[in-house]
């Protein structure tokens, strides 16, 4: 067994970060962004509809243990979902994936909301 010195990994300065994003056009960036917010935001908005006590209001739910449940569950996947929101991705690929999965998930994700609420 041998033992190997620990590399660490330089940290990144500002500067060089933002020389890794500015190879991606800005056109790219908006509509992939624009995409990606409007399909987060529609599975949040399903999620909550979908967390709502069934037969009582939120200050009840405790009573019935399934709704309790189901609106816990629920405030925890909206938060995750959440953080996803300002987590931006970091290459082009990234946005252009965004932009091919956005043209078929938004309108999907938009007819959902409009059924669900």
């Amino acid at each position: 067994m041998s033992l190997r010195p620990v590399r660490w990994a330089r940290a990144r300065h500002p500067s060089e970060a933002d020389a890794s994003n500015s190879g991606i056009p800005i056109g790219l960036r908006i509509v992939g962004t624009l995409l990606r917010t409007i399909f987060i935001v529609a599975l949040i908005a399903v999620t909550v509809r979908v967390a709502l006590p069934q037969n009582e209001t939120v200050w009840t739910a405790y009573e019935t243990p399934g709704d309790l449940v189901r609106m816990a569950l629920g405030l925890v996947v909206c938060i995750w979902v959440l953080v996803q929101v300002f987590i931006v991705p970091k290459d082009a690929q990234a946005y252009r994936t965004w932009i091919y999965l956005g043209l078929a998930a938004v309108p999907f994700a938009v007819i959902c909301v409009l059924a669900v609420w």
